[in-house]
């Protein structure tokens, strides 16, 4: 009787760990399909109701908008990273890795850095100004350091690198999933 006891809690116990294991692989292979933190889209499209999985050529992410009657979900803008559009770009040291969304008319909704190894970091990418001054610029403005993206000294590399990697992928995402702007007046 007590064998049967101990051998009962011992298979428990194993069903208890591969659960678990099995649970947390679920959940690993989940983020790892989307690669994107939910809380980081909704900092970009915070009146986006859904997203879609990553998913395209190149890879993005759809910000969608429900409709309260029908439920139908409509496209309000697109996210994706630039190291997945612009993997040989480099900052000084490495790629910078940004999360960049951007609306249905080519507007940039906003930036998030999200992962760097640059030595100056701290006081070129990371504050809040330099991913403030991307929102509401347009795919077609100039981007140029210096001009209409500030400029860091002792970062230059920093900041040419990761305006050049936001620039570069937006546009490129523009054409491949964006209607061109309405040129009738």
């Amino acid at each position: 009787m007590r064998t049967h006891r101990i051998t009962s809690r011992f298979a428990y116990g194993r069903v208890f760990v591969c659960a678990t294991v099995l649970a947390a692989i679920w959940i690993l292979n989940g983020a790892a399909q989307s690669g994107v933190d939910p809380a980081m889209l909704k900092r970009l499209f915070p009146a986006a109701t859904a997203f879609s999985p990553k998913g395209g050529d190149p890879p993005h992410i759809r910000a969608l908008v429900g409709d309260p009657k029908s439920g139908a979900q409509t496209p309000i803008g697109l996210a994706f990273w630039t190291t997945e559009l612009e993997p040989l770009e480099r900052g000084y040291d490495g790629p910078i890795k940004i999360l960049v969304g951007i609306d249905m008319k080519g507007v940039l909704a906003g930036i998030v850095v999200a992962e760097h190894h640059e030595p100056y970091g701290n006081f070129s990418i990371d504050p809040p100004q330099f991913s403030a001054q991307f929102k509401g610029k347009d795919v077609r403005d100039r981007f140029r350091v210096g001009m209409d993206v500030d400029a860091v000294s002792r970062a230059s590399i920093t900041i040419g690198s990761a305006t050049r990697a936001i620039r570069n992928s937006a546009r490129r995402i523009a054409r491949q999933y964006l209607a061109p702007p309405d040129t009738a007046n």
